[in-house]
């Protein structure tokens, strides 16, 4: 029977060339790009679940107490003191790890060194992550202070090999470290990702806070593996007490909760200390985006199979008289539907391994399909199985329901208008989507544009960074002379962090008429040194910056307007503030820049002067000269004063680029899918013309010997489908405006939905629905009508 089935499957795909070209190439672009979006899916959905135990991984948040009992910010950082504590009084931690951010640090094998990404963390972390070890053993590899575990691509880069063991690499040019184990490279979908790890007791020799034991210092991360049964809600309420019992208690007490690490990447968003969200709600969109584009191929296949059904009605008729079930018949045209979907899902492959470079190189990741992967097969045959069948399903049911002598007698549409209404149904829906998609990707870009135009609040033309590392730190004054001299830059200085960073956030502050006892504003700090607003062209509104000539500035500050606002001070100018208990006097007020989110208020920001934090100079090319000349003297320069390290120059513009990277992707996805949708929706657009032209031709025939024009057999044919497009328009424009003004709320900075956006998609949309139409309707209208009066 399944044999006799696919044979009849196999002729009538073959007999109806036309309708199985636009199914199959429909279904197939419809599958790979189905694919394609849920590669992505599964990357972001797999983020931190790599390890075995990765349920049980939790990361210590901290909630930052703001005006009015609310909660002001909540982030990942904790102090030294906090692991240590937790071990001790929570008999369900199973392990508790403190580790730093992790940091791009130079590694060197003689001369071969690289700027790689480091990590200082305690040996349990062995343990809290299931590391596959290529040499060494996980009991003892960070036990000695002076250890360092590789990745294998790490050990490859520095030796050539992974046959490194108990051999040396030097550290940051500081300190020789012995190698006792090599790993596996991490995948990229993990937060905890480093090329190689160092032990948390080496750590507290290279900076002194990890070693002392704080409540004031949240640098550092803690995360902690809980016991399975382990009640998250009763294991807070135990650390909130641990905290409370150990902390001297004032207004400025960070409360911790523990949180799932492998949440943390899409549900990373919280208001007022409770999750509300984040990137989650992208994903959520990616895949409507995949099972829409989809849904829209298997709507094509419906279509052309209902289109069919006069045709196919008889050959039921005929199979009914003779005995045929309906059960058989459904399980016919069902086989009918897997056949063309296996032919697709082949080409889906090879579009989709024809296209995933391309795909990866926008999105700058390497997705991949593993063909030796059980779940990788399985995740594919259900969804061909289920596109399959969802695409069928409704012809197999529709046809196979005929009554046999009104199918014999060509009476099938006496009875039921139900195929013609659902079909316009279909086509309503297919088109849309597609113009929710269209007028979603115009505001994207809009979105994204405006956040690029708006200001950023200092000049960001020919400003670049290198950063301070080795012999830069101490010998920063020469090196800048040596700079200056060469005539490659015309102002610089030195900074604890980049113009544009995250963190470094503080709440110890204290001004003049403050009308709280303590302070419950979060401001933000920059230690710098002398040139700061000349180098960067922050506007300076008044006052002035940091000069050798007034010896007071080393107890002097600059504040931002923000932060001159929450002091209260009309004329700022030679007020004074106290910052982590000194005095300070106001000597300038700049506006407010751009030095973290676009998309929202930073915090208020001061900067002070000091020789004692470093970590970036910024430095101010010299216009007058070639672009290429600066940056070669610049290399030359800082590879004579720190020969040792690697020359990184980076443009602060290419910075402030990498802000927009989640709306920008977002942007390139719903550009690219977006378009295949429409082709899509038109490709079955097209088939269903060309059909209903079939089916008409004898009718063409007699209305153009009776002397209808070229002209009104094209409205003929056109106009019903013309009305479906308008009707889709009208239902998706609704739709399309309270979904992107949702979307845009979620940004305190946002671009308006302006009135020509609506339009200009509906024009589009229509545009391309009337060129499919009328492309058939002009073939058939200037068809011979002695050929269509032969028809049949």
């Amino acid at each position: 029977m399944f044999k006799l089935n696919l044979k009849i499957a196999l002729r009538n795909l073959w007999k109806n060339k036309t309708s199985s070209f636009i199914n199959v190439i429909g279904l197939a672009i419809g599958l790979a790009a189905c694919l394609m979006l849920l590669l992505y899916v599964s990357y972001e959905w797999n983020f931190d679940k790599q390890a075995k135990n990765s349920d049980n991984i939790y990361m210590v948040m901290t909630n930052v107490p703001g005006e009015g009992n609310k909660i002001s910010q909540t982030f990942y950082g904790s102090t030294t003191a906090l692991g240590p504590l937790l071990k001790q009084g929570l008999p369900e931690a199973k392990h508790v790890v403190r580790m730093n951010y992790g940091e791009k640090s130079l590694i060197a094998n003689g001369q071969n060194s690289f700027k790689k990404d480091s990590k200082f963390a305690e040996p349990d972390i062995l343990k809290m992550y299931d590391y596959q070890f290529v040499a060494g053993d996980p009991k003892t590899a960070l036990q000695n202070p002076l250890s360092v575990i590789l990745t294998k691509s790490t050990a490859k880069t520095l030796f050539g090999s992974t046959d490194v063991l108990n051999k040396t690499v030097r550290y940051q040019d500081m300190e020789n470290l012995t190698i006792t184990g090599v790993i596996e490279d991490l995948p990229e979908n993990s937060s905890n990702k480093f090329d190689f790890l160092m032990p948390w007791s080496f750590y507290e020799s290279v900076d002194a806070n990890a070693k002392d034991l704080n409540w004031n210092n949240y640098s550092f991360v803690t995360m902690v593996v809980l016991n399975p049964d382990a009640n998250i809600d009763l294991v807070n309420r135990k650390v909130e007490a641990l905290v409370k019992a150990n902390t001297p208690q004032n207004p400025q007490s960070q409360p911790h909760f523990l949180y799932k690490a492998s949440k943390l990447h899409l549900y990373g968003k919280f208001e007022n200390g409770k999750n509300v969200g984040g990137d989650i709600e992208q994903i959520w969109l990616f895949m409507a985006l995949a099972f829409g584009i989809l849904l829209i191929a298997c709507i094509n296949f419906m279509n052309m199979a209902t289109a069919k059904s006069e045709k196919r009605a008889k050959e039921v008729g005929i199979k009914k008289t003779i005995g045929a079930n309906r059960a058989s018949l459904i399980f016919q045209f069902l086989t009918e539907s897997m056949v063309l979907t296996l032919v697709a899902v082949v080409l889906a492959i090879a579009l989709l391994e024809v296209s995933l470079p391309a795909f990866n190189q926008l999105l700058n990741m390497n997705l991949g399909i593993s063909y030796f992967n059980a779940a990788s097969w399985f995740g594919i045959l259900g969804i061909v199985l289920a596109t399959g069948l969802i695409a069928g399903s409704y012809p197999a049911f529709y046809l196979s329901a005929f009554n046999p002598i009104q199918t014999l007698k060509r009476k099938i549409k006496s009875k039921t208008i139900l195929s013609v209404s659902l079909r316009q149904v279909l086509v309503v829906g297919q088109f849309c989507f597609a113009i929710v998609l269209i007028i979603s990707t115009l505001v994207i870009y809009r979105q994204i544009q405006y956040i690029k135009n708006k200001p950023v609040g200092f000049d960001l033309n020919a400003l670049v960074e290198i950063p301070q590392d080795g012999e830069l730190k101490t010998k920063f004054d020469l090196f800048k002379t040596e700079m200056l001299k060469s005539g490659a830059v015309t102002s610089m200085y030195q900074s604890s962090v980049s113009l544009s960073h995250h963190g470094r956030n503080f709440m110890d502050m204290k001004w003049d008429g403050m009308t709280k006892p303590v302070n419950t504003v979060m401001f933000n700090q920059v230690a710098t040194s002398y040139d700061f607003i000349k180098t960067n062209g922050i506007k300076l509104l008044e006052g002035r910056d940091f000069s050798k000539k007034f010896a007071s500035d080393t107890s002097g500050v600059m504040v931002s307007a923000s932060a001159a606002k929450v002091f209260g001070y009309k004329n700022p100018i030679g007020k004074k503030i106290t910052i982590f208990g000194t005095n300070a006097n106001i000597i300038g007020v700049f506006d407010d820049y751009v030095w973290d989110s676009p998309y929202k208020s930073n915090n208020p920001q001061v900067v002070y002067l000091t020789t004692g934090q470093t970590g970036t100079i910024t430095m101010r090319l010299n216009n007058a000269n070639n672009l290429q000349s600066n940056i070669e003297t610049i290399n030359r320069i800082t590879k004579s004063f720190n020969p040792s390290y690697p020359t990184e120059i980076t443009f602060v513009n290419s910075l402030y680029q990498e802000k927009y990277k989640s709306e920008k992707t977002l942007g390139i996805l719903s550009n690219l899918f977006g378009g295949l949708a429409i082709f899509v929706s038109c490709l079955g657009l097209f088939g269903l013309v060309a059909y209903s032209a079939e089916q008409r031709t004898k009718e063409f025939g007699v209305r153009k010997v009776l002397g209808a024009s070229v002209a009104s057999l094209m409205q003929l044919l056109s106009l019903s489908f013309i009305k479906m497009i308008g009707v889709a328009i009208v239902i998706a424009i609704p739709i399309s405006y309270y979904a992107m003004e949702k979307w845009l709320n979620n940004f305190e900075f946002h671009t308006e939905i302006t009135w020509w956006i609506m339009p200009l998609a509906a024009i589009s949309t229509l545009l391309m629905a009337l060129i499919t139409v009328s492309f058939q309707a002009y073939k058939t209208a200037k068809a011979n009508p002695v050929d269509a009066l032969k028809y049949e």
